[in-house]
């Protein structure tokens, strides 16, 4: 005789009622959070870059009068140029050289775990703390002008040369991210199977040969998130120029960047908020742009 199968018993109506909203109960401090500090100024940026407010004025409707003004406007230009050659300068050493270090610390030795602490610490370190740290080194007066010196080289003008400085900037930049990008490089090296590179010893393949045939295959996608969270920060870099080129961005400010007259133009009691509220808007279609970019240069490269 088969055994009765229990009914199911229904939940308290009181429950019941609760079910469809509880979710939303828990996902309500995220979702208002993101709400005031993401979607709102996002919104309102949006909304201010049509219009000719100021920082004590309103504003009035404009149109596309301030996107307008942007293609007349040469400081633009320099921030764009600027920005974009921060991105070729800084993206590929922060692509390439963090998977290097990541290969010199990945192996368990003696003391190893000391060094992965030190390449480490500049993510830590706060940006103002290393920018002053970078600018009394290559100061005219700092501590690299006197070695170069006293060798008999003579002083360079590292924070006063134009190029000199953006170049010095996005030494700052790849020395700070380099212990970041190592971590994640790290964790997608400790899913490479050893058997792969045991086989290509096998077969005869030196370091140089492993590591283009089998390392940097294994980890492409990892490279490809790398480019692209790098290029949306060297895009958007802000600190790091600031500190060392000053409020002005350098000489005659041939090194602002994009972020940089985003501040200069929006802040102050006469600042224009909704011309800073343009470039801004500039600045999020182009880093989303990168982004996409980066993504369809690698389904192409899969393909």
């Amino acid at each position: 005789m088969a055994t009765p199968v229990p009914a199911r018993r229904r939940p308290p109506a009181r429950i019941r009622r609760q079910l469809p909203y509880s979710p939303w109960l828990f996902a309500a401090p995220g979702l208002l959070v993101t709400g005031a500090f993401v979607l709102y100024p996002f919104v309102s940026t949006l909304v201010n870059s049509f219009t000719d407010r100021r920082t004590l004025l309103p504003g009035h409707f404009v149109g596309l009068a301030n996107f307008r003004e942007l293609l007349h406007d040469d400081m633009f230009w320099t921030g764009l140029r600027n920005s974009t050659l921060y991105i070729l300068g800084v993206v590929p050493a922060l692509v390439v050289l963090p998977l290097l270090l990541a290969l010199l610390v990945q192996k368990n030795i003696p003391g190893i775990t000391f060094f992965r602490s030190a390449f480490y610490t500049p993510v830590v370190a706060s940006i103002v703390v290393v920018g002053l740290i970078w600018v009394w080194l290559l100061d005219e007066r700092g501590l690299v002008n006197s070695l170069l010196e006293t060798v008999g080289i003579g002083r360079i003008g590292f924070l006063s040369d134009q190029w000199l400085l953006l170049l010095s900037a996005m030494a700052v930049t790849v020395w700070k991210g380099l212990g970041y990008y190592m971590i994640i490089y790290l964790a997608a090296l400790a899913n490479v199977p050893r058997e792969l590179h045991e086989a290509a010893a096998v077969d005869g393949a030196g370091p140089v040969r492993r590591f283009r045939s089998v390392t940097v295959p294994a980890v492409r996608s990892t490279m490809v998130l790398v480019a692209a969270l790098s290029s949306v920060a060297a895009f958007k870099v802000f600190s790091e120029v600031y500190l060392m080129a000053g409020p002005t961005g350098g000489p005659a400010g041939e090194d602002t960047t994009l972020v940089m007259l985003v501040q200069r133009t929006g802040t102050g009691l006469t600042g224009r908020v909704g011309y800073a509220s343009a470039l801004s808007v500039v600045v999020f279609v182009v880093t989303v742009a990168l982004m996409l970019l980066v993504l369809r240069a690698d389904r192409r490269e899969e393909s």
